[in-house]
């Protein structure tokens, strides 16, 4: 992930700039990330894979005592200037720096999508692993068209992987993180692929 992190740094600035009001833009999003704030049980969440800190920030404002973790420490350096009453750490996906069970919910806000199709699953045992029991996850990624599991995409960034929600659910549920919802929607103007969401809980 460091060639990943690396990419994210050389253009923050940019990146920063495309992404920065795209909540505001995405009337489906926000209230999946709504949902989350609502049903989370209470204790710490992360926003795993949060960049400049823009979801962190709305559920900060809903009351979530929320860490922002990313590799990239030119992201990190912008979230921590704009959101400096929120915690950030450096951090990546497959080395989650939080104890067994210490989560109570977790985002992966477009966050998987640069990761190596063979190791999202140890990245969904890690997610299962620092939950607790009921504990909430929300992964946000670009869709397939079924029956393709995961296919391959020029991201401007760096190589990058859309997922089936069928098979990225059925992933999780091996891992005990069971579907309680999720959203698929068609592409906008500026987007090439349909755009889903996923929310889960911990079984066990």
């Amino acid at each position: 992930m460091h060639d990943i992190a690396a990419a994210y740094d050389d253009i923050a600035a940019l990146y920063d700039d495309h992404v920065r009001d795209l909540l505001a833009a995405r009337p489906f999003e926000r209230p999946m990330i709504d949902l989350f704030a609502e049903y989370v049980e209470p204790g710490p969440v992360a926003d795993l894979g949060c960049g400049q800190g823009r979801v962190t920030r709305y559920l900060a404002d809903r009351g979530l005592p929320i860490t922002g973790m990313d590799a990239s420490t030119g992201l990190l350096a912008l979230a921590r200037e704009r959101h400096p009453d929120l915690t950030f750490r450096e951090g990546t996906l497959e080395t989650l720096d939080f104890a067994d069970g210490e989560l109570a919910g977790l985002l992966a806000w477009y966050s998987l999508i640069h990761l190596p199709p063979d190791r999202v699953t140890g990245v969904l045992s890690e997610f299962a692993r620092v939950l607790r029991p009921r504990g909430l996850a929300l992964l946000a990624f670009p869709a397939t068209d079924e029956p393709i599991d995961v296919d391959a995409f020029d991201h401007r960034v760096a190589p990058a992987h859309r997922w089936s929600p069928r098979r990225l659910a059925e992933l999780c549920r091996d891992r005990g993180l069971v579907e309680v919802c999720r959203m698929v929607r068609r592409p906008e103007p500026d987007e090439r692929f349909d755009q889903a969401c996923l929310l889960l809980r911990k079984e066990h």
